[in-house]
C-alpha cells in the first residue's frame, strides 16, 4: 500500500468449503475489516463458484455459503459499509470470464502451480474449470475495475496473472481500459502453519482436526488444540536468527503476533529464554478472547438463514449495480453486439 491515505477500491473472496479456520481468520477476514475501518470502498465476495472445480453436494455447499458469508460478519464486516455477496448471484462475473479465457493463454494457465498441485498426477480427470479458473478470478477482480487485492503467498501467481490478462486486454484493444491491481502484500506472517506439522498449512481439509483451530471451535477445544500442538523441547527464541529450523515456534509465536496485533520482535522479547507450555497456556487465553465472540456471533447468524440469504441478495444488487457497466463497457470494446439491460 504505496500510499495509506489514498482511497482505493479493494476486492477479496473466501471460497466456501469446509469450516473456515483461524488461518482464515488472521490471513484474510481480519485483514479484510482493516481495510473496510480505513475507509477503502471493499467488495468482499463468497466465491462459490469456484468451489466447483471440484464436486460439492448440493445442501453441503448451500451451507458452506451462509458459513462463509456468517464468517465475513462476525468478524466485522459491516454490510452497509462493504459490498458482500456471493459470486454466483451477480453473473457479470462468469460472462467476463469468458471475455478473458479468450484473452489469457494456455501457457499461461498451465503454468499455475495451484493446478499442478490440486489436479496432481491425474491430470487429465481434472475438471476444465480447476485449469481456468484463473481466468475466473481476475474476472472477480476486474469486473468491479478494482485496484488493490490483499494477497498472501499461495495466491500471487494468480495476482501476476490477472496484471497479464489486463494488460493483454488493453494492449489488444488498444485502450486504458481494465486497471493493472495492485497487491497488497500482507504483513510478517503470511501463513498459519498446522499445529501438528509447522513445515504445513493449515488446512480446513486436512484430515487431523487436531491440526487446526476452526472458528466454530468452543474455548475448550481451542485450549485442547493448542496444547496438544507440536513443539520441540528447547527454550523459545529470543530473535528471528534463532527462529531457523524452528517452524513450530515460529509459527506459535506468529499466530501470538497477529492475534495481539503485535510485532514478531517484540513477541519475542516477551517469550525469548522462555519454555513453550508458557507460550501456549498465554496462546490459549487470548485466542479465546479473540475468536469466542466471533465464533458466538457466527452460531446465532447460522440460526438465521433466511437473515443470511437476505444480506447475501442485497450485497448482490450492489455488486451487480457496480459491475454492470463495466461488463457492458467490456462487450463494446470487443465489438458483441447486445441488448442494454435494464
Amino acid at each position: 500500500m504505496n500510499n495509506p491515505t489514498e482511497k482505493m477500491r479493494i476486492f477479496s473472496g473466501i471460497q466456501p468449503s469446509g469450516i473456515l479456520t483461524l488461518a482464515n481468520y488472521l490471513c484474510a477476514l481480519k485483514r479484510f475489516v482493516e481495510l473496510q475501518d480505513a475507509g477503502h470502498e471493499c467488495v468482499y465476495c463468497v466465491v462459490d463458484l469456484h468451489a466447483m472445480t471440484v464436486w460439492q453436494e448440493p445442501v453441503a455447499l448451500r451451507n458452506a455459503i451462509r458459513h462463509a458469508a456468517a464468517a465475513f460478519l462476525a468478524a466485522g464486516i459491516d454490510p452497509q459499509r462493504s459490498i458482500l455477496f456471493n459470486q454466483s448471484q451477480v453473473p457479470a462475473h462468469a460472462e467476463l470470464a469468458w471475455i478473458l479465457n479468450c484473452v489469457a493463454r494456455m501457457g499461461w494457465m498451465g503454468r499455475m502451480t495451484q493446478f499442478k498441485e490440486k489436479a496432481g498426477k491425474d491430470r487429465e480427470n481434472a475438471s476444465v474449470g480447476l485449469f481456468t479458473y484463473p481466468s475466473l478470478m481476475a474476472a472477480d477482480i476486474l469486473v468491479y475495475h478494482a485496484t488493490h487485492v490483499p494477497v498472501g503467498d499461495d495466491q500471487k501467481q494468480h495476482l501476476e496473472l490477472t496484471r497479464d490478462i489486463a494488460i493483454k486486454f488493453n494492449h489488444d484493444y488498444r485502450l486504458d481500459f481494465f486497471p493493472v491491481i495492485e497487491p497488497i502484500i500482507e504483513g510478517e506472517t503470511t501463513r498459519i502453519m498446522s499445529l501438528r506439522d509447522g513445515t504445513r498449512k493449515m488446512s480446513k481439509s486436512d484430515a487431523s482436526d487436531y491440526s487446526r483451530i476452526n472458528l466454530t471451535d468452543t474455548a475448550e477445544q481451542i485450549a485442547k488444540k493448542i496444547r496438544r500442538a507440536r513443539s520441540d523441547p528447547h527454550p523459545l527464541p529470543g530473535s528471528e536468527f534463532e527462529l531457523t529450523g524452528r517452524p513450530e515456534a515460529r509459527n506459535l509465536l506468529g499466530i501470538y503476533a497477529l492475534l495481539a496485533n503485535s510485532s514478531m520482535e517484540s513477541v519475542l522479547d516477551r517469550f525469548g529464554g522462555k519454555m513453550f507450555s508458557q507460550l501456549k497456556s498465554e496462546l490459549t487465553e487470548l485466542a479465546v478472547a479473540v475468536l469466542e465472540p466471533i465464533s458466538s456471533e457466527m452460531k446465532r447468524l447460522a440460526d438465521d438463514p433466511t437473515e443470511l440469504d437476505r444480506i447475501l441478495g442485497s450485497g448482490a444488487e450492489r455488486a451487480t449495480s457496480v459491475a454492470e457497466p463495466v461488463l457492458q463497457k467490456t462487450y463494446d470494446i470487443v465489438g458483441l453486439l447486445q441488448s442494454r439491460r435494464p
